[in-house]
């Protein structure tokens, strides 16, 4: 059953109906879509790297579910439904997988309904608790999982809103060490050395926005949450260069955002 959402707060800018507005999705209000404008008018290819943020988590997911062999997704800061969500990629290529969802955004509770809709031969479900809070999440997950076998851990896009360096690394630290091995860690996060000085004017404009605060961090400091893991190729890249579609025309253009995926190995 789903919880009651608390009341939302439509008059601030929220990070999961401004990505929602930008993928072009319709569950966003003003205040989102006045703040995607202008972060827009200083990097246009915010867009773009919006999309080829989901792009990549779509890949990440079916290499996954699929070369991988995973069977359990933990996907932290869901934000809100749009197309090709976690458990449709994942139950797309292995019907049986199980999806938990986890966020804190109130209006992403109270869409969760959608979240929750799965294939037969799987699961789907929705816990409602802040990435700060990993021992929480990791005790509701217990529930949901069964964390005697490998568990893909996603954090997409939501790191950065962690701004201490080394609480952020604690959390994935603490997330990795309650899942088995042969479990995998998969995450982006926005970086700076695209865009460069326009990526930190976005950042600046979207800490004055009176949304949650963000960091953007180097590839080098995203490599670091991957320590102790075994990095898959093709390592810490962009977005759009992790295992892009062979489809694609030329090699895609490098975007402010960079990702991994890795194994957590046996000790």
């Amino acid at each position: 059953m789903t919880e009651t959402p608390p009341s939302v707060d439509t008059s601030v800018a929220h990070v999961a109906r401004i990505w929602n507005y930008w993928l072009g999705g319709k569950d966003n209000y003003a205040a989102d879509r006045e703040t995607g404008d202008e972060i827009a008018r200083v990097v246009p290819e915010v867009r773009e790297l919006a999309n080829a943020a989901r792009a990549f988590l779509g890949r990440a997911v079916r290499y996954l579910a699929g070369e991988a062999g995973v069977r359990q997704f933990l996907d932290i800061g869901t934000g809100m439904p749009t197309v090709n969500n976690t458990h449709e990629v994942a139950q797309a290529v292995a019907p049986e997988s199980r999806v938990v969802y986890v966020d804190n955004d109130p209006l992403v509770l109270a869409h969760a309904n959608a979240l929750l809709v799965g294939t037969e031969e799987g699961s789907t479900d929705y816990i409602h608790a802040d990435l700060r809070d990993p021992a929480t999440i990791i005790e509701a997950a217990r529930r949901r999982l069964d964390l005697t076998r490998p568990v893909a851990l996603m954090l997409m896009g939501v790191l950065e809103f962690v701004t201490d360096d080394d609480e952020a690394r604690g959390i994935v630290r603490q997330l990795l060490e309650a899942l088995p091995a042969g479990s995998y860690l998969a995450l982006y996060d926005g970086s700076y050395v695209i865009y460069e000085e326009r990526s930190a004017e976005m950042a600046r404009m979207w800490n004055e926005s009176g949304n949650t605060p963000l960091v953007l961090r180097s590839p080098e400091q995203l490599a670091g949450f991957f320590e102790g893991t075994e990095l898959v190729d093709p390592g810490v890249v962009s977005v759009s260069q992790w295992r892009p579609d062979p489809t694609h025309i030329g090699s895609p253009r490098e975007v402010d955002a960079f990702c991994g995926v890795a194994r957590k190995p046996h000790a």
